[in-house]
């Protein structure tokens, strides 16, 4: 692969990342709570129905956007301090993990407790699986607590491309966002 001659990141890169923050925080704000027994009654079915939409969408984009990145070459970064390319490393990598391991703990959660994903408009898709009840209801869990975790890494990640691009001034946001946003213009 060659370097960008770009500053920036391309369209298609950019409509993945903020396609995925929306869709992610659509699917964390309607994501259904409490026992298995209030999230699959009936009175829930619309708010479960988008949750398991979205996350499929989630896990889909994420999926392309892995796709894309092998084949094309991102802006190069502003030079920053050891500590913060690190950091930013690691933000990145849990942002990834969490993309596709929020979704897939969903389904395998759904699946071992015996419950289809039910999608909008109604389509199912069957568990391939044994029923292993105690197993789904113990994935179902880390389901939520990954689901908190992404929100938080992802709003850490959002203060830190602030603070980029307010205190540091080094145009990290400015990659990101689309040219027709004025901030990335000084």
């Amino acid at each position: 692969m060659t370097q960008a001659l770009n500053a920036r990141y391309g369209t298609l890169a950019q409509t993945f990342h903020w396609v995925t923050a929306v869709v992610v925080l659509v699917a964390f704000a309607m994501g259904p709570e409490g026992s298995e027994k209030q999230i699959y009654q009936p009175s829930g079915d619309f708010e479960r129905q988008l949750h398991e939409t979205l996350g499929l969408c989630v896990f889909a984009l994420t999926f392309l956007r892995v796709l894309w990145k092998k084949i094309h070459t991102p802006p190069q970064a502003p030079p920053l301090a050891r500590w913060m390319e690190l950091s930013a490393k690691l933000v990145q990598s849990a942002l990834y993990l969490l993309l596709f391991a929020v979704p897939l703990t969903a389904i395998a959660g759904a699946w071992l407790e015996g419950h289809p994903l039910t999608l909008l408009g109604g389509t199912l898709i069957a568990s391939p699986v044994a029923i292993s009840h105690d197993l789904g209801g113990a994935i179902s869990n880390l389901h939520t607590l990954l689901g908190d975790a992404i929100v938080w890494i992802a709003g850490a990640h959002a203060l830190a491309a602030i603070y980029h691009q307010v205190v540091l001034k080094d145009e990290v946001l400015s990659t990101m966002l689309p040219s027709w946003f004025a901030l990335w213009k000084r």
